[in-house]
Formats: structure tokens, C-alpha cells, sequence
């Protein structure tokens, strides 16, 4: 249920209906809108009629909400979300994009790599300081080493960073050295850590499970939205079909699908979507023409030495040429990198 406020109602007044809805055994979520604040009661009581909200001070009206994600939805907010990163903002008008190398293997090579996509464009660095891996023999990151060179590369640029958090109990440590999380699509399911990261207010990036259904998808954002952190951020990466020319299938028609379900921003990775170097580039441009908000990509000065993931990773120039022909793309569809 969406309980809709009267315009320029009183603080007294939205707590007052909070109130109720903990009184009937729901969990009432704040959400403010432009010209409306908005509560929404969360929970399994189908008992307690519109006609109930509808008649307390202060309340518009009471609509009972259809999809099973709650929060993400668009019956709930209208507008599309705005999500800030230190000074720069994904979902709005411009088109972000995060870069930077799958791992972090030095301070020298972080540093080298945060200057060069920051001055093509870039409006966060990304790089890998755990390294989830399917082998338990390769690289698994410098951990804490690399968040430290993380935070140090930031000091450098000014860029935000981005780094992927694996368990719940790290969560507190990760988010003590960089400015955005990220959920890896091992994790997509990892409720415990959907939990913890919704706890602690950070933005997050979510990550699409490589076999997950869109509403499945949708759900693992509403766990985070529904522990109180309305920073969410929606990527897709490709998925596991029978294909096998490429890594995965990126599905880049789940970007206008989810833009007309949910309010959240969804961005796109096409360096883990397709597995390929040269279907970077023109996968970013069509998710830039589909209407994503941002991209995430992989970026090494010298891809055949990078620790991991090289054969899916560009090069320096390949990502200064991609930031070039990507804004013409965004001008073709009203906006802007």
C-alpha cells in the first residue's frame, strides 16, 4: 500500500501515519517526492482497507501497490531517481560512466588509470579489491591493500570509487574507504549482504545474477531499499544462455522494460556482458541508445598483463575514442556524458 500525502503536510501529521502502519504490523518507508511525500506501508496485511489511510489527517489517498518489488516501483514514484556520488549524480539527464580495471594490482597502475578516464570523461573509478573468482587458485585481490589504493587514487582525482563488497561482515570495512558498493551477480542473491548494505546507506550498485529473472532482479533491489537505503543502482551485465559466442548475452532490452517499471537508474556493463573487447564498444553505444543512465567498464593501459579479466578489458585509448563517439550517441537522444 502507497499512502499518498496532501501537499505542504505537517511533520506531526506523517508521523502520525506511521505510526498507524506499525500499528497494523507494517514497516512505514519516508519517500519524497517533488510535489508529494509519499509513505509506504510494507508488509503482508491485506486486511486493513484503503478506506482506513484514506481517512486519517494529512492523507490524500491510499493505493494499494500491484508488483511484488514495493518500493522499486513506478506506481510508487513517478519521477526517476537521482542518485549522487560525491558532486556528480546518475539518472538524470547525463549519462555516467564508471571506469577502471577489474583489479587493482598497484598504486601506480590505479593512480595511472584514474587519471586518464577522469580527464576522458569518467565520473567514478572502479576497481576490484576483493576478487570473487571461480577458481580457487586464481588472483583474489589485494583486499584491504587495494582499498587503501583506492581511497589514495581518489585523494589523487577527485573521483568517486567503486569497489565490488563480497560478505556482509566486510561491509563496514569497504564502505570505511570508498564511496560506492557493489553487489557482483554472485551475490545478487545474497540476502544477508543485500541487507547489510541496505543498512548502511551507501549507494549501491546491484549487479543482475547471471541467470535472473528481471522480477528477480527487481526483488534483490527492494531488499535494499526496504532496509532504508534509497541509493540503488541497477546494472545490468549479461546473462547465461546456450549462446557461446560471447561470455554472456547482454540483454540490453531489459533497459526500456525496467525504465517503465521502476523508478531506479540502471546502467550497463558491457566488458562483463560480453566477454569480448571488440563488442565493448558498440554495446555501450547501443545501451546509451536504449536509454541506460550510465556504463561500467573495464579499462587497463595494457590489457594482455592486466591480472584479470584482459581478454574483456579496453585500452586506454580505445576508452578515450569510446567516451568521443558515445556523446554523439547521447546528443542523438537528448542527453548528454
Amino acid at each position: 500500500m502507497i499512502i499518498v500525502m496532501k501537499p505542504n503536510v505537517g511533520k506531526s501529521e506523517i508521523d502520525h501515519v506511521i505510526e498507524k502502519v506499525e500499528e497494523v504490523g507494517c514497516k512505514a518507508i519516508l519517500l519524497e517526492g517533488t510535489n508529494r511525500k509519499v509513505i509506504a506501508a510494507i508488509g503482508d496485511k491485506r486486511d486493513v482497507s484503503p478506506e482506513f489511510w484514506s481517512a486519517i489527517p494529512g492523507v490524500e489517498k491510499a493505493v494499494p501497490i500491484l508488483a511484488p518489488y514495493k518500493i522499486a516501483s513506478r506506481e510508487v514514484k513517478k519521477t526517476d531517481t537521482e542518485i549522487k556520488i560525491n558532486d556528480q549524480i546518475i539518472g538524470g539527464n547525463k549519462v555516467s560512466v564508471i571506469a577502471g580495471p577489474c583489479a587493482v594490482e598497484s598504486q601506480d597502475q590505479i593512480n595511472f588509470i584514474a587519471d586518464k578516464v577522469k580527464k576522458a570523461g569518467a565520473i567514478a573509478l572502479r576497481g576490484g579489491a576483493f576478487k570473487p573468482r571461480t577458481n580457487p587458485y586464481s588472483f583474489q585481490g589485494l583486499r584491504e591493500e587495494g582499498l587503501e589504493y583506492l581511497a589514495k587514487a581518489r585523494e589523487a582525482t577527485g573521483l568517486a570509487v567503486v569497489t565490488e563488497v563480497l560478505s556482509p561482515e566486510h561491509v563496514k570495512l569497504v564502505s570505511s574507504y570508498v564511496d560506492v558498493l557493489q553487489i557482483g551477480t554472485r551475490n545478487m542473491a545474497n540476502f544477508l549482504l543485500l541487507q547489510a548494505v541496505g543498512e548502511c546507506k551507501k549507494p549501491v550498485i546491484l549487479k543482475r545474477g547471471m541467470s535472473a529473472t528481471m522480477d528477480e532482479f527487481l526483488l534483490a533491489g527492494e531488499y535494499i531499499l526496504s532496509h532504508g537505503n534509497p541509493n540503488v543502482i541497477l546494472c545490468e551485465r549479461g546473462i547465461r544462455t546456450f549462446e557461446n559466442h560471447t561470455r554472456f548475452t547482454l540483454s540490453l532490452s531489459i533497459v526500456p522494460q525496467l525504465k517503465k517499471l521502476t523508478h531506479l537508474p540502471i546502467i550497463v556493463d558491457p566488458s562483463h556482458g560480453t566477454g569480448v573487447r571488440d563488442l565493448v564498444k558498440p554495446m555501450s553505444k547501443g545501451a546509451i541508445a536504449v536509454g541506460a543512465d550510465g556504463l561500467l567498464l573495464e579499462v587497463h593501459p595494457d590489457p594482455e598483463k592486466a591480472f584479470v579479466d584482459g581478454p574483456q578489458t579496453i585500452t586506454i585509448e580505445e576508452f578515450e575514442n569510446l567516451m568521443t563517439e558515445s556523446r554523439a550517441i547521447a546528443r542523438a537522444v537528448g542527453r548528454d556524458i
